[in-house]
């Protein structure tokens, strides 16, 4: 009698798991990946100087940016002076002065897009506090890059440019030197614009600098200062919704269609997939074992 007991569970945990498989739905993937936002970043002034002390014998690296901004987030800024202190004597050195100093970027699933625009700008260095490393009236640069189109950079310089007291006249063949006695060298690039496929930066001045002012301190200067950066990279094109290989046709399971069978019917519409049989095989043979215990059982009882 114990033995008969013990049977009873077992022949209907053997029935609950063959209706638990019968019942389980198939499993499908859902959700295609989605397109990454673009990048954007645009500054108005970038200037990496290295600063030799007369009085010492190290040297002063000088790092400073002027409306820095970046993107997937809307950003923007419009400041108008950067300083940096304790190079000339401890006293401050206004690196960049500007009547209009504007950067903005923006990015997002479609578009991204940087620009940085500066008007009457002048450009001081250390060791240079009257005389300006270099004014400008007018320079803007520009990146667009949008999701399956070709990135465009541009950048533009517009009226007359000084530098180290001296005007001068660039040209886009290559770098413009100017050189002081006395002061230093000076070489110049005009509007640089690259492009690659999913890219774009534009530069609408790039100075080299190596100046010997000799003056409050100061030995000598050498770094890059770059005005109106811009950069931008495309957003992701979505992926591409898979198709059904070659030779194989979707099943419409049209509920009473001429020439159908009822039964591709039903599969099409619950979702069937290629694990069906297999789950059903499995459901059947746990149903066999779950009769197999109740007979068991009931001839059990009966003796």
């Amino acid at each position: 009698m114990n033995s008969n007991t013990f049977r009873m569970p077992v022949a209907a945990l053997f029935a609950t798991g063959a209706v638990a498989l019968l019942c389980a739905p198939p499993a499908s993937a859902t959700g295609q990946p989605g397109g990454g936002e673009g990048k954007a970043s645009a500054v108005v002034l970038r200037a990496a100087l290295d600063v030799g002390l007369l009085n010492k014998t190290v040297h002063v690296p000088l790092k400073a940016t002027l409306n820095e901004v970046s993107a997937p987030a809307d950003a923007a800024k419009t400041a108008l002076a950067v300083t940096l202190d304790g190079v000339e004597g401890g006293q401050p050195v206004s690196v960049l002065r500007a009547d209009v100093a504007t950067s903005k970027a923006t990015a997002d699933k479609n578009r991204a897009e940087a620009e940085a625009n500066l008007a009457k700008a002048r450009v001081h260095v250390p060791g240079l506090p009257l005389l300006s490393l270099i004014e400008v009236e007018k320079v803007t640069s520009k990146a667009v890059c949008e999701a399956g189109e070709k990135p465009v950079a541009s950048s533009n310089l517009l009226g007359k440019v000084t530098v180290l007291g001296k005007k001068v006249t660039l040209s886009a063949g290559g770098p413009t030197k100017i050189e002081v006695p006395k002061v230093g060298l000076v070489s110049l690039e005009l509007s640089a614009a690259e492009t690659t496929s999913t890219t774009a930066a534009a530069t609408a001045l790039r100075l080299k600098v190596s100046v010997n002012p000799l003056d409050l301190n100061v030995a000598q200067v050498e770094g890059e200062v770059v005005l109106a950066e811009a950069r931008c990279e495309s957003p992701a094109a979505p992926a591409p919704s898979p198709s059904a290989p070659p030779g194989v046709k979707p099943q419409t399971g049209t509920s009473g269609a001429p020439g159908g069978s009822g039964t591709e019917a039903n599969l099409a519409e619950t979702g069937g997939g290629s694990l069906t049989p297999y789950v059903t095989g499995g459901a059947l043979i746990l149903l066999g074992f779950g009769a197999a215990a109740l007979v068991v059982t009931r001839r059990g009882r009966a003796s």
